[in-house]
């Protein structure tokens, strides 16, 4: 965990004010690659770090109604790229590379190795979940146009056979928080925030893999009234704020159907684009950990 106190990695900063006189060396303490204590001025990589593990264990926390809105599932992912960018810039500094490539524990570099490629797996499903999400909505659009209940509640169990999706993907990230410990003392620092962040990731995405289930959930009951033609049966799309009438004509409730699951559909292409940059940021670090951890034939 990174709250209450800043772990730093003692990463040396050049003083160009203060160049080396020529034929002396510099001092040996400013090749350290880590220090015990804390220095007063984190390295720009470690302290973004940080910054960003902070930041996404911060939306985690945000209270209703924002949290689980679609624009906080928006923001989880936009946190989670960010994480990760800030993470393969550190990946490309060689002090910090050191510690990893040269961790005895082949248990926890394997793991490592696992857990990202888990991650990336992960997103990959989601956005060919969000992919059929999408096109269900189209078809359930189409469906209400035209009132034909039976294409309707197809469409609806199509939904919620993707809504089960979701839930199994967030019960299978959650596993890569649970990374074992390395053998040795000498790699806790890096190893520590490698954890901090795999956990973040982990947990992250699991609330957000859930959100849009939850999301996509209360649309699919909304729109399964149709064919409960006698009453107003299902209460209000919460996440999506629909106003609540105890009146309403069967046209009236056809068009606010209508714009609920446009709305959802909106969201979707949002998340399309999002969960890509998330992808493609997984892998470039599962890549950078690959080119450290593997030795060059």
């Amino acid at each position: 965990m990174v709250a209450g106190f800043r772990r730093s990695l003692s990463l040396p900063m050049p003083n160009p004010s203060s160049p080396a006189r020529k034929g002396r060396a510099l001092p040996e303490k400013a090749y350290h690659v880590r220090s015990i204590s804390l220095p007063c001025r984190s390295h720009p990589a470690v302290a973004s770090l940080e910054d960003e593990i902070r930041a996404l264990r911060a939306w985690q926390t945000c209270p209703e109604p924002e949290s689980g809105s679609p624009a906080w599932i928006c923001a989880g992912l936009a946190r989670i790229d960010l994480l990760h960018a800030s993470l393969d810039d550190l990946l490309q500094l060689p002090q910090a590379q050191d510690p990893l490539r040269h961790c005895s524990s082949a248990l926890w570099t394997d793991r490592l190795l696992d857990d990202f490629l888990r991650f990336a797996d992960a997103y990959g499903s989601f956005r060919s979940v969000l992919i059929s999400l999408k096109q269900t909505q189209s078809e359930l659009q189409t469906a209400i146009r035209r009132r034909d209940e039976v294409q309707v509640a197809s469409s609806i169990r199509s939904q919620k056979r993707i809504e089960k999706d979701l839930a199994k993907l967030a019960v299978s990230i959650r596993e890569a928080s649970r990374s074992p410990a390395p053998a040795l003392a000498a790699d806790a620092e890096m190893a520590g925030f490698m954890r901090e962040v795999t956990a973040a990731t982990a947990m992250a995405s699991a609330a957000i893999f859930s959100g849009i289930g939850a999301v996509s959930s209360a649309a699919s009951a909304v729109a399964a009234s149709t064919s409960r033609a006698s009453s107003w049966a299902v209460g209000p799309l919460r996440k999506l704020s629909m106003s609540r009438s105890s009146s309403l004509k069967r046209t009236d409730w056809e068009d606010g159907t209508l714009e609920r699951s446009e709305a959802l559909e909106e969201c979707i292409e949002s998340l399309e684009s999002k969960s890509e940059r998330v992808f493609r940021s997984l892998v470039n670090t599962r890549v950078s950990l690959l080119n450290i951890l593997t030795p060059s034939l």
